[in-house]
């Protein structure tokens, strides 16, 4: 409040009001196919670590996975399978129509401004360190190798399950993506779009009889120097811990 008891108008405030649609008045032009973003960002000189082909049929009723769905805290030290691992990366973002590149969760204009990085701590058969999904290729980019518990914990504000998980998602937005078409009402849509990423690995995470929790609270510039991204083109909008459940 101001001192004339006025409530204070914030940043999400005049970003909530500023990228309103309004009828009649709708962003006008045309879009620029030459200046178009890539759709997959690209580790050419990284290693690569393949991943297991991903289940595509049966598996556990959605209806089931919906009722035990819940946000798990308290995670055991008990390492994840690399097939786990693979099928919460398909589930996240895999594709399931190559011909259109469609995937798992919904994107405005189906621009796909979301990328996913893992922090792994403790999976069979893949090194820990900091790594980057591949969604093309379905394969991971191998960036640093090293135990970064401490990093990772102290960046989701010391909350311990993400030094207690077995992997901790972390979800960026290269906002160009989205942008190119939408302008400024993009940034409503990458956090959707994060949204939808998240929950389709939340529902996964219980499918597989994993813990997970979303994690909102965070210090962007720690997660962004992990993942050695610049935090203005690309920057970190939300993460997810996933473990075995205690």
């Amino acid at each position: 409040m101001d001192r004339e008891g006025r409530k204070k108008e914030g940043t999400g405030d005049r970003l909530q009001q500023e990228v309103k649609y309004h009828r009649g008045h709708l962003p006008g032009g045309y879009l620029d196919w030459a200046s178009k973003p890539e759709t997959y960002k690209q580790y050419s000189d990284a290693p690569k670590v393949q991943l297991d082909p991903p289940q595509r049929e049966g598996g556990a009723p959605l209806w089931d996975v919906l009722e035990h769905r819940r946000s798990v805290r308290h995670l055991k030290d008990a390492p994840m399978t690399k097939s786990e691992l693979s099928q919460l990366l398909w589930a996240a973002q895999g594709i399931t129509n190559q011909e259109n590149s469609f995937r798992t969760a919904p994107s405005a204009g189906a621009l796909y401004p979301v990328e996913t990085y893992l922090v792994v701590n403790s999976v069979e058969g893949v090194e820990p360190g900091v790594y980057h999904y591949a969604v093309d290729k379905h394969e991971l980019d191998q960036l640093r190798v090293g135990d970064f518990r401490r990093q990772v914990t102290q960046a989701a504000l010391d909350q311990e399950m993400a030094y207690r998980a077995n992997v901790v998602f972390i979800w960026t937005a290269l906002f160009e993506r989205s942008k190119w078409k939408y302008n400024q009402r993009a940034y409503r849509y990458v956090y959707l779009d994060a949204g939808h990423i998240a929950q389709n690995v939340a529902l996964a995470a219980v499918a597989l009889n994993l813990g997970s929790c979303q994690i909102g609270a965070l210090y962007d510039d720690e997660v962004n120097a992990l993942i050695s991204v610049d935090g203005v083109e690309e920057s970190v909008i939300y993460m997810t811990a996933v473990g075995k459940e205690e």
